[in-house]
Parts: C-alpha cells; structure tokens; sequence
C-alpha cells in the first residue's frame, strides 16, 4: 500500500495549499472562463493592492497588536497627494512618494505610541482611528472625487510584456510592487536581529522585556511599516483606477484581516510567514472571483469570507491552546 504521509500537510501554509488547489480545481470545472492567463493576471493585479495591505497587517500581528486603520490612511495618503497636485501644482514624483510614505508611517507611530505608552488594547486605538480619520475626510471633502492627477501616477506601465500563442500579456507594475515588498518583508522577519524581536514581541511581551528587548520601539516599527504600506498601496490603487475616490478602500478591511489570518499569523501574535499571507490574499482572491464568474451573488461572497475569517481563528487558537495545555488529565 503507497504511503500517503508526504500528501499530509506539517503545517497552516500546507493546509492551505490544499484548500488552494481544491478550489482553483472547482473553479476552473465550474467556469470555462476562470482558467484562463488573462483572467488570472486581472485577478492578480486587482489584489495587489489587498496584497500590500496585508503584508503590514502582518507583521502588526506578529507582534501581537491589531490595526484596523490601514485603509482610512491610504485613503488621507490619497488625498493629500493629490490635493497638493491639484491646488498648488506640486508635480515631483519622488518627492509626493517619499511625502505619502511618511505621512502613513505617521500615522502608524501615533496609533503605536496611544496603543504602548497608554497601554489601550490596539483594536480600540485602531477603530477610533480609521473613524477619526475618515470622518474628518468625507467631512472637510464633502465626499468629492479628485480625477485631475499628475501624469506621473495615472500613466500604466509595462513592467514584463509577453506573448503566449500571438496574444499579448503582461506583468504590471501593482503586482510587481506587492512582490518587491513581499521580498523586503521576508528578509525583515527572517534575515534581520529585528525580525527576531518581533516575533519574540508577540509570543511573550514581558519576556521579550526581560531578555533587553525594547518593546516600544518595536511596536513603533510594526505599525510604522503598516503605515508605510498603507501609503503604498493607496499610491497603487490610484495608479490602477485613475481617480481619487475618498471612500474606496474604506470597507474592505475584512479581505485584507482574512487573508492574513488564513495565512497563518495568529491574532495572539508569535506567528505566520510571507509566504502563507500571500497564498491568503491569493485564496481570497480566487474565492472572489470564482464565485462571481458562476454568478454567486456579492452578499454570499461575504458569508464565504466571514465562515473562513471564524475557521481560521478557531482552528489557530484551539493550536494554541493545544501547545500550551501543561494540564495532567
């Protein structure tokens, strides 16, 4: 009898390669039009975005914080760019991109510094930011939409044309972008003496204290990067749809907690790698597009994310709980 023990999965990201070919499976029997190049490319960069998010997200997690406030700040990021194009003609690229990096990274430093020296649980300092955020946005806005931008952020790029059987593709700059930070990220968390703090942060604050770790410089950095990233991908998102409209990241924080959750991290901090949120945002992705091109309505895709976000967390803490259960009965 064949040993089937090397298709048993060792760990969350071999689970998770399963659930990914089950469904890429299902999908691609289900529809004629998911298994194709040019729709895995659009599915690919219209994610690129979530993609960025998430990977900040994770490493907030890897600490053992939470921030919810990511799209709010992307949002801001956005408008004062464009604001600065539109009412006073500032037209430098590098200069309105480093300008939006520091401002979310702002942002993030001030959601540490509330969340570590006020010691307020971070979900709370979080929503109140994203609700602060972007009310005075919708409010000092009204709501309007800026479509006059520098050409320098709305021009499409081709990053790797290619051609397969005389039809022409390519590899854009979103999807480019989300893959050198993944490749930054990676080397943050595995490579560097910081990366090692942060996961020790997570697993066990006060004793990441004991051992000399200072852990409020590393909460500092978490949620900086967060706020970093949240900049990024609001530069990316503008770049894909060509307008600034106030509210549209605002609301799809859930896809982006999903898929790191899915890929992983744990809520209790301590856990997770790159690779595993990257195949979260691509599980999220593939759900949402499989199921809208066999006509599954927009209201049960959240059902679907919602029953996957309470599995996730649920079978991540009951490992928990398994790993720490020092009991003798």
């Amino acid at each position: 009898m064949p040993d089937l023990s090397f298709f048993k999965p060792q760990s969350t990201q071999g689970w998770l390669a399963w659930v990914l070919v089950f469904f890429f499976v299902a999908f691609s029997l289900a529809s004629d039009q998911f298994l194709t190049l040019q729709n895995l490319l659009d599915l690919t960069e219209t994610y690129a975005v979530t993609g960025i998010f998430a990977l900040g997200l994770f490493v907030v997690l890897v600490t053992g914080g939470i921030d919810i406030s990511f799209a709010a700040v992307a949002s801001v990021v956005q408008y004062v760019i464009a604001s600065l194009f539109v009412q006073f003609g500032f037209d430098n690229a590098p200069l309105s991109i480093l300008l939006a990096i520091a401002c979310g990274t702002l942002f993030g430093v001030i959601n540490a510094v509330l969340i570590y020296w006020l010691r307020i649980v971070s979900i709370i300092i979080t929503i109140s930011m994203q609700s602060l955020l972007f009310g005075m946005l919708m409010w000092i806005t009204e709501g309007r939409s800026l479509y006059n931008l520098p050409e320098w952020w709305v021009t499409l790029h081709n990053i790797l044309p290619f051609s397969v059987h005389g039809q022409t593709y390519q590899i854009g700059l979103p999807l480019t972008i989300m893959l050198v930070i993944a490749a930054i990220t990676w080397l943050l968390l595995n490579k560097t003496h910081l990366g090692r703090q942060l996961y020790a942060t997570g697993g066990d604050q006060e004793s990441a204290r004991r051992i000399g770790i200072r852990v409020g410089l590393i909460h500092i950095l978490a949620y900086g990067w967060l706020g970093a990233l949240a900049a990024v991908g609001g530069l990316v998102q503008v770049y894909r749809v060509g307008e600034v409209v106030p509210n549209a990241l605002v609301g799809g924080e859930l896809d982006v907690l999903a898929a790191t959750v899915l890929g992983g991290a744990s809520l209790m901090g301590g856990k997770g790698t790159v690779t595993g949120t990257l195949m979260g945002v691509f599980l999220i992705a593939i759900l949402k597009n499989g199921l809208n091109l066999v006509g599954v309505s927009s209201y049960f895709m959240n059902i679907v994310i919602g029953v996957v976000i309470m599995v996730a967390i649920t079978v991540t803490h009951y490992k928990k709980r398994k790993e720490t259960d020092v009991s003798f009965v």
